[in-house]
């Protein structure tokens, strides 16, 4: 039998999960509603990608009784609120990353979702790429040794979108760019806590960090480093340095194509989408959706791959980070 999904929201990131959902088998995946703020946008959603449902309210569709989850892309300033709209009418959740806007956020979140006993995953879709699971089959085999040091870098130029600069929009190069690093550097060390967090920033007149970059410190001297800045251009790759060799993502981190394994080059190319899309490789959005999927059939209330715990620690780090460099938004002393 298909999951069947809402849309929460009918933006550009709910645009390229829905390309991507459609890249599954239909007997797997169905899209079969979604609500935006105004019906509307709903209703030309709904066209585009030929769902049958739509709802001019998130109530509307937390009421729906035809879905078993629902995948939430509205932007991280609303992730609490929305989320408890869902979880508290008994609906599974997917919702995009950052989960919320501080650990305490997080905290409400996962409670909401264990008070309801539903499914809740942070939709960080890097880990479930194909070559991301080969990165933690290479790391848990030993294939290059014990992992000492960890690198990587997600910078591009977004100053002139409005949701990268505005403070009341959630922006900050953590939580929009740096948190992809940081949640490779956590999971290269196995969801470790870091033992010191090191963080120094450049900061637009906004009040959000327009470049960060951090220093992770773990047990047994190991170290990871990452630069998140939303003002310039690098290659955004991420390097992995174990006692034995070398992992390297030569590109797009976030999205990972392609593996370096000691020189050896491997492909894990993403399907094509059948509509135009917003973002590189959206279509690989498909990968945690079909994880939701499987949890479900096994009847989890969360992932082994992007846990509960996962989230909690990645929130606790951005708030240090933020902390360091003095990124404060309306969230925090509510």
């Amino acid at each position: 039998m298909a999951t069947r999904w809402g849309i929460c929201a009918a933006g550009k990131i709910s645009h390229d999960f829905t390309v991507g959902l459609k890249s599954l088998p239909s007997e797997d995946h169905q899209v079969v509603a979604v609500a935006a703020r105004n019906l509307s946008d709903a209703q030309e959603f709904g066209k585009k990608h030929n769902i049958p449902q739509t709802y001019g309210s998130y109530e509307d569709l937390a009421n729906d009784p035809n879905i078993d989850v629902v995948y939430i892309g509205v932007i991280h300033p609303y992730h609490l609120k929305t989320c408890q709209i869902f979880t508290n009418a008994k609906k599974n959740v997917l919702c995009e990353k950052p989960l919320a806007m501080n650990s305490r956020e997080v905290q409400e979140i996962l409670a909401s979702a264990k008070k309801n006993n539903v499914f809740l995953m942070e939709a960080v879709w890097t880990r479930f790429f194909p070559a991301s699971v080969e990165v933690r089959r290479l790391l848990a085999q030993g294939e290059v040794g014990q992992a000492k040091y960890v690198r990587s870098e997600f910078c591009v130029p977004v100053l002139h979108v409005e949701r990268s600069v505005k403070k009341e929009l959630g922006a900050g190069a953590m939580l929009d760019l740096g948190i992809y690093c940081l949640q490779f550097s956590l999971m290269v060390f196995n969801g470790e806590k870091p033992e010191s967090v090191q963080a120094t920033a450049t900061c637009l007149e906004t009040g959000v960090d327009e470049t960060v970059i951090v220093t992770l410190k773990f047990s047994g001297n190991r170290l990871a480093v990452f630069t998140g800045s939303s003002s310039f251009l690098l290659p955004n790759e991420a390097v992995v340095v174990g006692t034995k060799g070398t992992i390297k993502i030569p590109d797009h981190m976030w999205c990972p194509t392609t593996l370096d394994v000691n020189g050896k080059v491997t492909e894990y190319p993403v399907p094509e989408p059948y509509l135009p899309i917003n973002f590189i490789r959206s279509t690989g959005m498909r990968y945690q959706a079909e994880e939701v999927r499987q949890c479900l059939l096994k009847g989890l209330k969360e992932s082994s791959i992007m846990s509960h715990a996962d989230s909690v620690l990645l929130a606790e780090l951005e708030d240090e980070v933020r902390r360091q460099i003095g990124v404060v938004y309306s969230q925090d002393s509510s």
